[in-house]
């Protein structure tokens, strides 16, 4: 019998999956206890059990409650099409799902695909990719070296994971359609009980506070009081920034939080608004 006082978690066995999921428990507070090399693993810092899997069986063991939730990637939640919920794009191992064919042919566009020999790992995806654009096409289900199926005369083009593109390269390959952008994200069971579901909750809010500080920095600066009205219109932070008197008379010091994504641009506006002396240091976890 189910323990309900715990959440059970399944993360994928080995792979960057595997260490970005414990990269982002670890960071959440949540220490493995008796190793990745398991089964099943038991945690410190939240009440919660770890499952290890292959990454494609993990959406059918959480759609039959063998697990509560998983972190797998996007692109396996929509090959298995399971009776899964997506609750949080988690924004690491990004890949992209392409369309490659070999170097040495022309491609003038998808009707290149029609009556041709498509190997893949994924062909639900590629299947629906194909029915969306009125495109016929002979699916060759791999399991294994996708990449090598063209130049040993199975295939005429290959629909795999692309991360680098290396691969492709190595293999005398060239990427010719994106059909999708995948990453890991949380999916959960839809029968979750009660207290299950605030389990889920409590691990969805530390994952949050872990990305929020992920992509945001805390930064300090002195700023001349003539200038304070400006420069805290580029920094507004969270609700407003901190402002303190200097012992210097006329200047103050400003604590705020800038985005990640805004960093350079805004530290060129805030220099050429007098801002002095300014430190940036990475935040550990955010919330908000």
């Amino acid at each position: 019998m189910k323990n309900d006082a715990l959440l059970t978690l399944a993360i994928q066995k080995s792979g960057r999956l595997s260490e970005g999921s414990l990269a982002l428990l670890r960071k959440c507070g949540i220490r493995i206890q008796n190793g990745s090399n398991h089964l099943k693993a038991a945690v410190r810092g939240f009440p919660m059990e770890l499952i290890f899997l292959r990454d494609d069986d993990i959406p059918r063991y959480v759609a039959d409650g063998v697990a509560d939730a998983g972190i797998l990637g996007y692109n396996e939640v929509l090959e298995q099409d399971c009776a899964v919920d997506t609750v949080e794009r988690l924004g690491f191992s990004p890949c992209r799902l392409s369309v490659a064919i070999p170097r040495d042919k022309d491609y003038p566009g998808r009707s290149f695909l029609n009556g041709k020999r498509i190997a893949t790992s994924y062909p639900g995806i590629l299947k629906q990719f194909l029915e969306d654009n009125g495109l016929e096409a002979e699916i060759h289900p791999i399991s294994g070296s996708v990449e090598v199926t063209p130049g040993l005369g199975l295939a005429d083009a290959i629909f795999e994971i692309v991360s680098s593109g290396g691969t492709l390269l190595s293999n005398g390959l060239k990427e010719v359609e994106q059909v999708l952008q995948s990453e890991a994200v949380l999916v959960a069971r839809r029968d979750l009980p009660p207290g299950k579901q605030d389990l889920l909750g409590k691990l969805l809010f530390r994952i949050q506070s872990v990305r929020q500080a992920e992509n945001n920095k805390y930064i300090l600066l002195n700023a001349p009081n003539e200038n304070l009205e400006r420069i805290v219109s580029l920094i507004p932070g969270m609700k407003s920034p901190t402002i303190l008197p200097l012992a210097l008379p006329g200047w103050s010091s400003l604590h705020s939080v800038i985005s990640e994504n805004d960093f350079w641009e805004v530290i060129d506006r805030l220099k050429g608004a007098g801002a002095q002396g300014i430190l940036v240091v990475p935040i550990e976890k955010m919330v908000v």
